[in-house]
């Protein structure tokens, strides 16, 4: 439907925050300051004077981040609107103000950085143990380790004014993505068509219905096929974007670059996918396995999703299913519950179902100061329910981070983004096997556990393997076109499927369709959330959850591997990774058991 006709019982609060436009715009004046750049000239009278002490940087320090928190506030109001209806006009126009204001900020600010680590070591170092400035102890360290990779501070504005033009490929392929791009309709084995949107591809991926899946899976990257040339040039552009900064920062790589800020070493990356490479026989025994299941002559990639289990499908209304996912949290403790019930129902953090134009696929959003976000395209099955639980978990993460920490430590880095969010999925998923006693029930769990591991670790490892052979070949200046992208995408996807999987001309083009390869190095740390989630959630279960809190809690408070640490897993080492290969192996053979005992009881094939 339209977002007009959407009731507001199943929209987000976002009047919470301002509760029209008109006070966000009464807002955005009063901070934007001078209507015209330079907005703040109250920065410039810092500039040249940081060399005179603590006293001086306590000062801006406290005045950037003062505006940095009014402009979140801005653009988290401004975004949130702008995904209702990404064809909204009004909205979208205050969207691109306050994108183009945070842009002129990042300019008015750019040379602090340079000026700052222009210092002498032994200056910095003053600095950074000043009692005065110790609540921006962490803040100003994150800072210094860039030393080697700042530039002086006319490069540095230079390079904040070309920002915007740099980011145009990703604001490109999401306008593209969320409104540019219709799909035809697809016909079921009936011959009933049905809609296909974004949201509706992952519900009829997972429909038994196999003309329906293959027609679904084909005409959606049929269409995205259209435009390859088009899209070829958009990542190429995110490419070449991150290759520029890598180059101009002295980085020797673009991986290297997008890993330094959060001290992640480079072996972090390169130790995921071959530990992932060498254990890839674990997958490609699933694979045999679900062909085998579905007792089909050729497994396609539209088999992927659809569960093995028929007639055991989980469907839930939203308030059920909220429900549901709060009493899931239980070994959290009550305090965590009732945070998160008061989001669902009184403070209305969800965005809950489709509607026209609204943007595709889900996250979890808002700032400090305000309350979480959870964009949802909710339909009611049970990848429905197991996203909300996914968007929760970041939603909480943020909750107590910012509950916690002050503005300056709250955000936390995005190594450790995924870990809250597929923790709640693995403690939902424990508490539905608990809830149910039918085998066939319980082997639909079981294949959902493994097609959860599958597709947040196995896929996101081959994903970022692709990721980096494509910044690699702009390294090594060879054109991407989109013949090399689809040649080296469908490499990737036999050496990870295996040889149970037959590979329809279309799967080349599904590069084309994940935005995530337009975030930098983004996708790892869904195969480094999980497994650090699988463990943790032993962890829990065995010793409580203090230290997980705490984790929660810490925010952005000390790098990501060592607040990893302090919920009681350490990421530098394989075991983790290891642990969860061989969980999916474990359920691998656990779903053959349970499966076969469903036969045994009903006398009949169970799957399809």
């Amino acid at each position: 439907m339209e977002r007009a006709r959407v009731p507001e019982t199943d929209q987000w609060n976002v009047k919470a925050i301002y509760a029209t436009l008109d006070d966000w715009k009464k807002e955005f004046t009063k901070v934007q300051g001078n209507p015209e750049a330079p907005h703040w000239p109250v920065l410039t009278q810092f500039k040249g004077h940081l060399k005179e002490g603590p006293a001086v940087v306590l000062k801006l320090v406290e005045t950037v981040l003062d505006l940095d928190q009014k402009l979140s506030k801005l653009y988290t109001y401004a975004h949130l609107r702008h995904d209702e209806d990404v064809g909204h006009d009004v909205h979208k126009e205050a969207y691109l103000r306050i994108v183009s204001l945070l842009h002129d900020f990042r300019q008015e600010t750019c040379w602090i950085e340079p000026e700052l680590l222009a210092l002498s070591d032994e200056d910095l170092k003053k600095l950074v143990n000043a009692p005065e400035l110790k609540p921006y102890k962490f803040y100003l360290e994150k800072i210094i380790r860039l030393k080697p990779h700042t530039l002086d501070a006319e490069k540095e504005e230079m390079l904040a004014s070309a920002s915007l033009a740099l980011d145009a490929s990703e604001r490109a392929f999401g306008a593209f993505n969320n409104a540019d791009l219709k799909f035809p309709s697809v016909k079921d084995s009936a011959g009933k068509e049905h809609e296909l949107t974004h949201g509706k591809y992952g519900v009829y991926m997972r429909s038994h219905d196999r003309v329906l899946r293959k027609n679904t899976f084909l005409t959606l990257h049929r269409s995205f096929a259209a435009f390859e040339n088009t899209l070829c040039e958009l990542i190429n552009g995110q490419v070449q974007k991150d290759y520029f900064n890598a180059k101009v920062r002295k980085f020797p790589s673009c991986l290297e670059a997008a890993l330094f800020p959060h001290n992640i070493d480079k072996k972090v990356y390169m130790n995921l996918i071959s530990t992932v490479r060498k254990h890839l026989p674990v997958l490609h025994r699933y694979m045999e396995f679900r062909k085998q299941a579905l007792k089909v002559d050729e497994l396609h990639l539209y088999d992927m999703s659809v569960p093995l289990v028929a007639d055991a499908d989980i469907k839930m209304e939203f308030e059920e299913a909220s429900k549901f996912i709060v009493e899931s949290m239980a070994p959290l403790g009550p305090d965590y519950q009732k945070s998160m019930e008061k989001g669902f129902f009184e403070d209305r953090w969800v965005d809950r179902y489709e509607n026209q134009r609204k943007r595709s696929g889900a996250y979890s959003s808002g700032c400090f100061g305000t309350m979480p976000y959870i964009l949802m395209n909710y339909f009611g099955e049970y990848n429905s329910i197991t996203t909300l639980a996914h968007e929760a978990g970041h939603s909480m993460h943020s909750f107590n981070a910012w509950k916690s920490q002050p503005y300056q430590d709250a955000g936390y880095p995005i190594f450790v983004a995924e870990v809250a969010s597929t923790f709640n999925e693995e403690l939902l998923l424990r508490h539905f096997r608990s809830s149910v006693q039918d085998p066939q029930k319980i082997a639909y769990l079981i294949n959902q556990g493994l097609e959860g591991i599958r597709n947040t670790f196995f896929r996101q490892v081959m994903f970022a393997e692709f990721e980096l052979k494509i910044h690699e070949f702009a390294e090594k200046s060879i054109p991407l076109t989109p013949q090399l992208l689809k040649t080296e995408y469908r490499k990737l996807v036999a050496d990870y499927f295996g040889p149970a999987i037959t590979l329809d001309d279309e799967v080349d083009i599904e590069w084309a369709r994940i935005p995530h390869f337009y975030y930098n190095f983004y996708v790892y740390q869904y195969a480094t959330g999980i497994a650090a989630a699988h463990a943790l959630v032993e962890t829990v279960s065995k010793n409580g959850p203090e230290k997980y809190l705490k984790f929660l809690s810490s925010g952005g408070s000390r790098f990501p591997l060592d607040l990893l640490e302090i919920a009681g897993v350490d990421m530098r080492s394989p075991a983790a990774l290891e642990a969860i290969v061989a969980h999916f192996g474990a359920l691998t053979e656990d779903l053959k058991k349970t499966l076969n005992k469903t036969a045994e009881k009903t006398a009949a094939p169970v799957v399809l």
